[in-house]
């Protein structure tokens, strides 16, 4: 019973070891002394000052790991990770104290089975290592006899466990109708109206109509949160005319670049390496007569031609192959060929011409390339000085005159991704800066520095009507343009009703065969497929689109169909379901155990613990 178990529930067992070894690791630091010895009694069972300063020091490491920061113990208890260790450790005592009274155990032969297959105490060799056993346990700070009273109980647990969920399966109706919500399908008709169908186009708004819609519609035009900011910048280009450049440093980076500016004719190059010459012939033997290709000869040696890709390649680097390769026509195949790895076939896939680039061609981008590199060295040497500046208290605009920083202002908001705001640490430090806050130095990502202020932060609020009238004008009329395409619409309805045929409205129509509920239509609103499923055979529907109006018939309704993945999706979710019964069922015991062991706190040792953590 205890081996069939053990391989039921072996991956919850190992995740139990994993936390708990990684919990203990370094808990010296945080050792109690006094008195106290437990923080709570869980029926017979008691849960032991040390488990919960190791369970909470295990939860706090596992926020520290999440964000990169310190977590403080106020921190800890305000994201209730206290709460969190004592609960979870009540319920596995609250479990220790069910099996101790059904009395089950898995030996101590059952027990160093355990214990010798933990790869955290095996050797290189990979068998148990008794001193590496004893070493990680001493870093953890428990005796063998508290580990192995743990393993000993956690095993136990799994026993219990898997006598609780074994065979425990959700009804298979539960999938199959999830499976046949899914896979059902829809074929429709459907004929779409735009502003162009219409028999009387929509007027342009009056004034009075504007108004009227803006006050019926405010909330639509709402301006964003705003930060009015002050901000001083200093970007390369704007010392580009004071850096001079002699002729000398710009031919240097030209004579650099060469390998870039000018390059050989080269080929783009496949290459089939054989054992020997012989094996290289019979190959090529076998593409000349036609009972083969390429391709067929790289498969047959268990290859992807991505391994025998050698891309573009120069005569130099092919070198004796070189002059048959660039002899050859796009796609032959040339050989057998001496390699650096044997005799090979050679496939040529295209040819790329030689490149040669004056360096008066590319001089006044190498000129600009090279005064922008020497304008972000220059700023980088003025920023600590500009930096000092702001903490004697210098203002913005203090900068703005004593250097060569130029200043600027921005209405800023979350949606703002022109000119500065372009910039990622632009952004990132306009969303996090406050009133209080002194401005400083920051870079962004080519070389420009600016510092910032913020003068004013502005709540959602309603965007003048002044402002937003184009917008406002352009939403009436596209409401207008929808009613009235929905009215027309209304109106071939009646006659589609009667004869049915979508040719004679004269209007674009789509059959649509076996659609699901996530098919995508272009043109259509958001819901359309869920009206679409909400409709009976033969019925007619409007419905309204983003500008438009779509006239839609359902013409058959069409159970999923049978497919692999279908199949695949059902089985998936059948597992699901019942991995999700049960655990549902196991929790339910688990809180059920808990009553029945009635746990008490001490309040006293559980506030010790916390403040050696302070």
């Amino acid at each position: 019973m205890a081996a069939g178990v053990k391989s039921f529930s072996k991956t919850f067992m190992w995740i139990l070891m994993g936390l708990l070894m990684l919990g203990l690791a370094g808990f010296g630091a945080v050792n109690l002394s006094g008195t106290i010895r437990t923080v709570a009694q869980v029926g017979d069972q008691n849960i032991s000052v040390d488990a919960y300063a190791r369970a909470l020091q295990s939860e706090i490491r596992a926020i520290e790991a999440q964000t990169g920061q310190p977590l403080q113990m106020a921190q800890a208890r305000e994201l209730g990770l206290d709460q969190l260790a004592l609960s979870r450790l009540v319920a596995l005592a609250a479990l220790d104290n069910e099996v101790a009274q059904m009395g089950v155990s898995i030996g101590d032969e059952n027990l160093q089975k355990e214990i010798v297959e933990i790869p955290a105490f095996q050797g290189v060799d990979g068998n148990f290592d008794r001193e590496g056993y004893r070493f990680s346990l001493e870093q953890a700070g428990l005796s063998e006899s508290e580990f192995e009273d743990d393993l000993r109980r956690e095993s136990a647990r799994t026993l219990v466990q898997g006598a609780v969920i074994a065979g425990v399966t959700m009804p298979a109706t539960m999938a199959e109708t999830l499976t046949e919500f899914v896979g059902a399908r829809r074929s429709f008709t459907a004929a779409t109206l735009d502003d162009e169908a219409l028999n009387t186009p929509v007027p342009a708004p009056t004034d009075e109509q504007v108004q009227a819609y803006y006050d019926e519609n405010t909330d639509r035009f709402t301006l964003p949160r705003t930060k009015r900011l002050t901000y001083a910048i200093l970007s390369p280009t704007m010392l580009l005319d004071q850096i001079e450049l002699d002729d000398a440093s710009v031919l240097r980076l030209f004579e650099q670049r060469e390998a870039q500016f000018n390059q050989p004719e080269r080929r783009l190059v496949e290459r089939l390496v054989f054992a020997d010459e012989a094996a290289a012939q019979d190959a090529m033997a076998q593409i000349e007569v036609g009972g083969t290709t390429f391709e067929q000869l790289v498969e047959q040696r268990g290859l992807a031609l991505s391994d025998v890709d050698l891309g573009d390649m120069t005569a130099t680097d092919l070198g004796e192959a070189a002059q048959a390769v660039f002899g050859a026509e796009v796609g032959d195949v040339v050989g057998p060929l001496p390699s650096d790895l044997g005799p090979a076939l050679f496939r040529v896939n295209g040819t790329l011409a030689e490149q040669i680039t004056a360096f008066e061609q590319v001089e006044a981008e190498l000129r600009d390339e090279l005064a922008a590199e020497r304008a972000r060295r220059q700023i980088e040497a003025q920023s600590e000085d500009i930096n000092d500046l702001l903490a004697g208290g210098a203002t913005l605009e203090e900068l703005a005159s004593e250097t060569e920083m130029e200043l600027g202002q921005i209405d800023w908001t979350d949606q703002s991704s022109d000119g500065v705001p372009a910039y990622a640490e632009f952004r990132t430090a306009a969303e996090a800066v406050r009133a209080e806050d002194f401005p400083e130095i920051a870079f962004l990502e080519d070389g420009s520095i600016f510092a910032m202020r913020l003068d004013e932060e502005l709540e959602p609020r309603p965007e003048p009507l002044d402002s937003a009238r184009d917008r406002v004008a352009a939403a009436w009329t596209q409401d207008e343009t929808s009613r009235a395409l929905q009215e027309q619409a209304n109106t071939l309805l009646t006659q589609l009703a009667t004869d049915g045929d979508f040719t004679a409205t004269g209007l674009p129509f789509r059959v649509e065969n076996g659609l699901t509920r996530t098919a995508f239509i272009d043109g259509t609103p958001i819901d359309f497929m869920t009206q679409v499923f909400e409709m009976e055979p033969g019925e007619l529907r409007v419905i309204p689109g983003d500008g438009s109006a779509l006239i839609v018939r359902l013409d058959e309704v069409l159970p999923p169909a049978e497919t692999e993945e279908l199949t695949q999706m059902q089985n998936a979710l059948a597992t699901q379901l019942d991995q999700a019964l049960a655990q549902n069922i196991f929790d339910i015991y688990v809180r059920a155990a808990q009553t029945r062991a009635r746990p008490t706190l001490d309040q006293r040792a559980l506030n010790a613990v916390q403040a050696n953590f302070q």
